[in-house]
């Protein structure tokens, strides 16, 4: 059985801290969390997992981070991995952003901070769903 992993991006690390508490508590160890502070390491992070032959199935990524935004991050990622589920979770999006990722990138979905847990786990079960269909 291959690695699975959900990726979490976010210039704040207490939104990382939080992220990674729901997600273990989600999904327990059924995949490995990984944790990036921009969407620059969030890259080079995705090649090292892919090199060790992680598979990531999702990414949930902020939109308003210094450097590369996160419509800009996940149309690369999307360019360069068409199969890994992106999902956005920020408090700052302006609406043409979340329409570029969703156009260029396939957001699948776009929740706001403060997010539900209920939201979120059920945007990240439909990434990991779509996931298990395409396999």
């Amino acid at each position: 059985m291959s690695k699975t992993a959900i990726l979490c991006v976010d210039d704040e690390v207490m939104v990382l801290s939080s992220l990674e508490i729901e997600l273990r508590s989600a999904f327990g160890d059924a995949y490995l969390y990984e944790f990036a502070e921009s969407g620059e390491e969030a890259l080079e992070l995705i090649e090292e997992l892919r090199d060790e032959g992680v598979a990531i199935v999702a990414i949930v990524s902020d939109w308003l981070m210094p450097g590369m935004k996160g419509d800009e991050f996940l149309i690369e990622v999307h360019n360069k991995f068409p199969e890994i589920t992106s999902i956005m979770l920020t408090g700052q999006a302006d609406l043409l952003a979340i329409e570029k990722a969703k156009q260029e990138a396939a957001l699948s979905h776009c929740l706001y901070k403060p997010w539900k847990s209920q939201e979120l786990i059920s945007a990240i079960n439909s990434a990991l769903h779509r996931e298990c269909a395409i396999s």
